[in-house]
């Protein structure tokens, strides 16, 4: 089981990776990210236009178990985090998230969200 806190805060340290959900929109389109973290209360029509591109351009998108400001702080920023990409993962194993996602055709299943309860 993966420890989706510390994967993350693993690869914002030591990967690349982009905050926001602009960022996370024109990251899908490009086809630029590996896959792209969205918090739970992320605004509808915005999670909508990720997941939208996310199966177009097969670019695994997680649905955060927490808050934007559950993923900010889970990311090291003082400041709401609704969407992060990851495009190098680091030394993390972050994208192990998106192969889950991938095997269970469906963003977000349980094994692959969220904070520990």
């Amino acid at each position: 089981m993966i420890d989706v806190d510390k994967a993350l805060g693993t690869a914002v340290k030591t990967g690349k990776v982009l905050l926001g959900t602009k960022k996370a929109v024109e990251s899908v389109k490009l086809g630029r990210a590996k896959l792209i973290v969205v918090a739970s209360n992320c605004p509808r029509n915005i999670m909508e236009d990720i997941t939208y591109y996310g199966k177009l351009s097969g670019v695994p998108v997680v649905i955060y178990k927490g808050t934007s400001i559950d993923l900010g702080a889970v990311c090291g920023k003082p400041f709401p985090v609704s969407a992060l990409t990851v495009r190098e993962p680091g030394d993390s194993d972050i994208l192990r998230l998106g192969e889950r996602a991938r095997e269970d055709s469906f963003e977000g299943s349980e094994a692959a969200e969220g904070t520990d309860a």
